[in-house]
């Protein structure tokens, strides 16, 4: 009986531990801006509910963002945004999968801060690319907060902007991303 207990208690003790690597969230945020430089009007939204897996074995990072779910200061500008430029009836989502380059120079169960090197495919308005950045990962009492800026040209993912506007809106999208990620719970 006391080798069946022990078993068990590895068991689940095993299960655990591959539970710990993998982190997740359903509440990170994204920043999208995409102010023209010396347009007095603010051209940005905030996603609060942004979805990411991490993978601390394999390095694989994912996030995924429904469209619909960016706010922005002003109704109207938010109209704009999903029904002109990015269409979100017709591209409800946009996802990132990737991985990180030097996932081997991080130890997840020390605290510190680790700079992290990003490559991936973001998929965005129907049209997937090669996308790189830098960021960082801050590991801290079991949980990792990871940290991005990046920029994106919009018509590398086929997003018009009408000339009427094109004074007030970038031709780039800064993407900021900050995620605070938690153990993934076991199964």
């Amino acid at each position: 009986m006391k080798k069946i207990s022990w078993l068990l208690i590895i068991l689940l003790f095993a299960g655990t531990v591959s539970a710990q690597d993998k982190y997740f969230t359903k509440t990170g945020k994204i920043n999208f801006d995409a102010t023209s430089p010396g347009s007095p009007e603010q051209v940005e939204g905030i996603h609060k509910s942004t979805l990411c897996v991490l993978d601390t074995k394999t390095g694989n990072l994912q996030f995924s963002v429904t469209m619909k779910g960016f706010e922005f200061e002003r109704a109207l500008m938010q109209e704009h945004f999903n029904e002109n430029y990015i269409e979100s009836d017709q591209f409800p989502k946009s996802e990132f999968k990737g991985q990180i380059s030097n996932n081997s120079s991080i130890s997840y169960a020390t605290n510190g801060e680790y700079p992290v090197s990003v490559k991936g495919k973001l998929t965005m308005h129907g049209i997937t690319k090669d996308v790189e950045a830098n960021g960082k990962l801050v590991v801290k009492n079991g949980k990792i907060a990871a940290t991005s800026v990046f920029t994106v040209q919009l018509a590398d993912y086929k997003i018009a902007i009408p000339g009427l506007v094109a004074d007030k809106v970038s031709k780039s999208a800064k993407i900021v991303v900050n995620c605070l990620l938690d153990p993934l719970p076991a199964k």
